[in-house]
């Protein structure tokens, strides 16, 4: 089993962070493997383990990230993969998606780890778009992975409101999931002077006020 694990290098949440110039974090001092990185290393290491194969740790960033690599590699993982260029520094999500996805093509990985964002940038958007690139689904808020063949099975963490289960309730297991209503057409308020008296008669009907 052939396992990508994405990482990245981050300042460390310990540190005093400062700003550069540009009001992006300066990365001058302290930078560590991003502690949600570290998670999904862990998991990839955690399936290894259970079905052999390998991990492969998969990065974007400057020479110096090759420390957040070697971190990675020095809790287990097999090999290491850092796409550096000048050209990529300051990329956005979709740039940093690409590249990612150009080099994981190349492992052709049975399945690929991503934390849910990173530390630094907060955006969560580099996983949904390095699945659409890759063609392959995304199984979100993953708190435990189970592979059984070529089944993957997916714990989420999600809100007990989610399931409608009050709190202090055993969650139960979610059997099917079925697609929601199609969303009505909204409809549009003028303001002929009663404007704010028909908002708010809206805003009861629909239970938000």
């Amino acid at each position: 089993m052939k396992i990508v694990v994405t990482v990245k290098q981050v300042p460390d949440p310990n540190s005093n962070l400062t700003l550069e110039a540009d009001n992006t974090l300066s990365r001058e001092k302290e930078v560590v493997l991003d502690p949600g990185d570290e998670c999904g290393v862990e998991e990839g290491l955690q399936l290894k383990e259970a079905h052999g194969g390998e991990v492969i740790l998969v990065s974007m960033g400057p020479e110096r990230a090759k420390d957040a690599i070697r971190k990675g590699l020095s809790m287990g993982a097999d090999r290491g993969v850092l796409i550096t260029d000048p050209q990529l520094a300051g990329a956005d999500a979709l740039i940093t998606a690409r590249a990612l996805a150009a080099a994981i093509k190349l492992e052709s990985p049975d399945l690929v780890i991503c934390a849910t964002e990173s530390y630094d940038g907060s955006t969560g958007m580099v996983p949904p778009m390095l699945a659409e690139l890759l063609g392959v689904p995304q199984l979100t808020v993953a708190k435990k992975v189970e592979v059984d063949g070529s089944t993957v099975k997916v714990h989420r963490q999600i809100g007990l409101g989610d399931l409608g289960i009050e709190r202090g309730e055993p969650a139960e297991t979610i059997e099917g999931l079925t697609d929601a209503e199609t969303r009505k057409a909204g409809a549009v308020i003028e303001d002929d002077g009663t404007a704010v008296d028909r908002i708010i008669q809206v805003l009861v009907e629909a239970k938000v006020v």
